[in-house]
Order: C-alpha cells, then sequence, then structure tokens
C-alpha cells in the first residue's frame, strides 16, 4: 500500500505560499485514495443574525497554514498514520435551503461511499443535517456530540423547518440519531422559553453548559461524555460560537460566557478511542473576526477532529 502523502515541506516551500488547502495537504484528485477528508461548504443561508459564513472554509483554509504533522496531545502524526486530504468545496445553492441540504447530503455519501470519513468546514449549521444523513446511511443511527452556545433543536424560525437553529431536531424526527448518547456542551445564554430546555430533553438531549465545564473541568466532562457514547459510532459538531467571543469574536450569533479555546482542544482530546465517524467545524463568519482568532481557533479544532480520525482509524 502506498504511504500517506503529507503537507508541503514548509522547510522547502514558505507557509505563507502555494495553494491554500487544509493544512497544506494534497487535494483529493492527488491522492489514490483518502481515508480522511476536509471538505468545505461555503453556505450560510440558513441563518437568523449574522451572514458570512459562507467565507468560513476558505478563512479556516489560510488560517491552517501554520499546523504541523505532530499532534503531541494525541501522540499521532495523523498525516503519517492515514491518508488525509482537501475535497475541496461542495458547491450548493445559496438561494433555496432545501435544495442545499439534498445537494450537500448526495456529494456527503459519494465522499464517504469508499470508506472515507469526513471533517466539513462550514458553512451554518443547517449543513449539519445533511452530513448527519449521510453518516447514519453507512453506519445506522449515530451518537451525536453537539459543541454550541444553542440548542439547535427548534423547531421552525419564520416557518422554515430547514435553518441553522434546527437540525437536530429534524435529525432526531428523521430517526439518523441514536437518542440514547445525544449531548451539548457549552450552552449558555437567554432563551425563548423555558420550553426549549424540555422539548430538548424530550428528544433524549443531555446538557454540560459552560458553566458546568467551569466548575467540574475538562477531565470530568470527558469522562461522563465518553460514557453517554459508549461504544456507539460517534459524530461531532463544533458550532465555534461555543467559545466565548474572546477567543471567537467572527461567528454569527455570539454569546457571552463561553469555553476558552483550551477548554474545547481539551474536551475533544478526552474522546480518543471513541469510534468517531465524521464531524464538522461551523459557523466561522471572517467578517467579524479580529486577527484570524475564530479561523485559527476553527482550523485547530479541525486538525483535532482530523487527529481523533486518525487515532480511530489506526484502531
Amino acid at each position: 500500500m502506498t504511504e500517506p502523502r503529507g503537507p508541503v515541506d514548509s522547510s522547502r516551500v514558505p507557509r505563507f505560499a502555494g495553494p491554500a488547502t487544509f493544512a497544506r495537504l494534497p487535494r483529493v484528485d492527488e491522492v489514490e485514495r483518502a481515508d480522511v477528508a476536509v471538505v468545505g461548504v461555503p453556505f450560510d443561508s440558513g441563518v437568523s443574525y449574522r451572514p458570512g459564513a459562507r467565507f468560513g472554509p476558505s478563512a479556516v483554509r489560510e488560517a491552517s497554514r501554520l499546523l504541523r504533522p505532530y499532534h503531541p496531545g494525541l501522540d499521532v502524526s495523523p498525516f503519517e498514520a492515514v491518508q488525509v486530504a482537501d475535497a475541496g468545496d461542495v458547491a450548493v445553492n445559496p438561494f433555496d435551503i432545501r435544495e442545499a441540504v439534498e445537494t450537500l447530503e448526495g456529494a456527503a455519501s459519494a465522499l464517504m461511499a469508499g470508506g472515507t470519513r469526513l471533517v466539513t468546514i462550514g458553512g451554518d449549521h443547517t449543513i449539519a443535517l445533511p452530513l448527519l444523513r449521510a453518516a447514519a446511511r453507512e453506519h445506522g443511527p449515530v451518537a451525536l456530540l453537539h459543541f454550541d452556545a444553542h440548542l439547535d433543536t427548534w423547531d421552525t424560525y419564520f416557518g422554515a423547518e430547514y435553518t441553522h437553529g434546527t437540525p437536530f431536531r429534524r435529525a432526531v424526527e428523521e430517526g439518523v440519531l441514536d437518542t440514547e448518547a445525544l449531548s451539548h456542551v457549552g450552552i449558555r445564554g437567554p432563551l425563548y422559553a423555558k420550553k426549549d430546555l424540555d422539548d430538548d430533553h424530550r428528544m433524549g438531549f443531555g446538557v454540560v453548559t459552560s458553566a458546568d465545564v467551569m466548575r467540574r473541568g475538562v477531565d470530568e466532562v470527558s469522562a461522563a461524555l465518553r460514557e453517554r457514547i459508549g461504544g456507539r459510532p460517534l459524530y461531532v459538531s463544533v458550532d465555534i460560537d461555543v467559545l466565548d467571543p474572546a477567543h471567537a469574536p467572527g461567528t454569527g450569533t455570539p454569546e457571552a460566557g463561553g469555553l476558552t479555546s483550551r477548554e474545547l482542544l481539551e474536551i475533544l482530546r478526552g474522546l480518543a478511542g471513541c469510534d468517531l465517524v465524521g464531524a464538522d467545524v461551523v459557523e466561522v463568519a471572517p467578517a467579524y473576526d479580529h486577527a484570524e482568532m475564530t479561523a485559527v481557533a476553527a482550523s485547530h479544532v479541525a486538525y483535532d477532529l482530523v487527529s481523533l480520525l486518525a487515532v480511530t482509524e489506526k484502531h
């Protein structure tokens, strides 16, 4: 079997030069096959407040130029352990949300058909629904670990069923989630009513608030999440607004009191050993970013997710 092809050698080509693929990895058409593919979805037609996440994939790729090939926290060189490649962007209809959802579901299924696992960069959180549909087609109903300031289990918004605030209600209704293993992490801020929490609980979600993370610590939270997930196939969805605006100002619906980037990364690293089958990082809106803080944080989250997938593939 051919050895995995890794990033461009930064001792020969400066990090600020050359094509801006994720982590300067080869494109998917430059390798025989990809165990893990990083794919962008430049779509933000489902947002309810600040737009701009359609530019998230390019910003995260640009910020990923400084990523390096060895992950000391997980003791893995992900680009040597498995073949990781950049699959480019899925072009979806920016004017018709339902068509965009269907297009992405088809594209994700096609990419996953040969056993490739995806780390998807959004785009707004609407994209999680078609990605979960595709994951469930391959693995059956999946456990979900959802990092976000918001529940994203609302029913409709202005009568629309498909928005960035509704993907996980739709996913529960469609049976693509294992309702014995659903968790939100980082929830905070005001809600429309207590009914929001009641509805969420009835769907099967457990909630770890950002205050819980502060009080309990990342090791205890990670252990509790691993116990809830068990041996089920796991999908991880990260809305970058799970981070406090001090760490991620460039997002569409910021909320005070969020996680630090260190807390988020350490909780993710605590998932080593779980059967991770796919993941996304969404809601990076570069127009509101400062010094690429949000894009840099998102690129590191994506790198940790790729590394977790590499650990999963190795074992």
